[in-house]
C-alpha cells in the first residue's frame, strides 16, 4: 500500500470561471492533473485538507495520491496560484508522476550538529547561500529534505555540493559547477575589526610615504 497522502476530488465538467468561482465559495480548490501523455483532469480538491499540506515544509517534493471517480493518480504538486490580496489558493496544477520515471524537484536544505561547529561555536554566523537544492530524483525516492552536517567547519569554510551526500539515484540538475551552498561567516564585529585595522593601516603607510617624501624633498634643497 501507498505512503503517499490520500486526497479524495470530484470531477469539474465545466471549465469555465462562473465554476471555478462556485467551487470555491463551495470550500474547494480548482485543479487539474496532467501529464505522462494522458488526458488533463480538471477537478476540485477540498481547500482545507489542501491547505493542511501547504503549511508542512515540501510541498512540492511530496508524493499525492489523488482520488478521481475511484482511481488513484500519484502527483507532484507542480504550480499553485494564490489570491493577489487575500492569499488563499486559487488553483493548482499536479504533475502525473509515472512509475519509475525520474522528476526533477526542488528539495529543502536542513543543517544538523551546529554546536559541533568550532566556527559558530565562536560567533561566526551561518549564511545560507540556497535554501533549496534543485535535484533530479526517482519519482519513488524523493528525499523530504537533505541533511547537511556543519560538524568541524570555521569560519571561512564554504559548502558545496560536491560535498554533500545526496540519496541513491539522486543528482543535482546544475552539473557544469560546484555550487555553494552556504558558508561560515566572520561575525559582524570581528569584521569590522578587520576593516578598521586594514585602514589604519593603510593611514600609517599612507603618513609613511608622505614623510618620506617630505625627507627626500628637504635633501635635495
Amino acid at each position: 500500500m501507498s505512503d503517499n497522502t490520500i486526497l479524495n476530488a470530484n470531477v469539474r465538467s465545466n471549465t469555465g470561471k462562473g465554476s471555478a468561482r462556485a467551487a470555491r465559495r463551495a470550500g474547494r480548490i480548482p485543479a487539474i492533473i496532467y501529464g505522462e501523455k494522458k488526458d488533463t483532469i480538471s477537478i476540485d480538491i477540498e481547500e482545507r485538507e489542501y491547505r493542511k499540506l501547504m503549511n508542512q515544509s515540501g510541498i512540492f517534493s511530496r508524493l499525492l495520491d489523488i482520488s478521481v471517480e475511484g482511481k488513484a493518480n500519484t502527483v507532484l504538486t507542480r504550480d499553485i496560484q494564490f489570491h493577489p490580496v487575500s492569499e488563499n489558493p486559487l488553483h493548482v496544477d499536479f504533475l502525473r508522476i509515472g512509475k519509475g520515471s525520474n522528476i526533477n524537484v526542488s528539495v529543502p536544505v536542513s543543517f544538523i550538529n551546529e554546536e559541533l561547529s568550532p566556527g559558530l561555536k565562536t560567533g561566526g554566523v551561518l549564511n545560507t547561500v540556497r535554501f533549496e537544492l534543485e535535484l533530479e530524483c526517482p519519482a519513488d525516492n524523493i528525499p523530504e529534505k537533505i541533511e547537511i552536517n556543519l560538524e568541524g567547519l570555521v569560519v571561512g569554510d564554504s559548502i558545496h555540493i560536491s560535498s554533500v551526500n545526496l540519496p541513491e539515484g539522486v543528482k543535482p540538475t546544475i552539473t557544469d559547477r560546484d555550487f555553494t551552498i552556504a558558508t561560515i561567516a566572520a561575525p559582524t564585529k570581528m569584521a569590522e575589526t578587520s576593516v578598521e585595522e586594514t585602514e589604519v593601516t593603510d593611514e600609517t603607510d599612507e603618513a609613511s610615504d608622505t614623510e618620506s617624501e617630505s625627507k627626500d624633498s628637504n635633501t635635495e634643497n
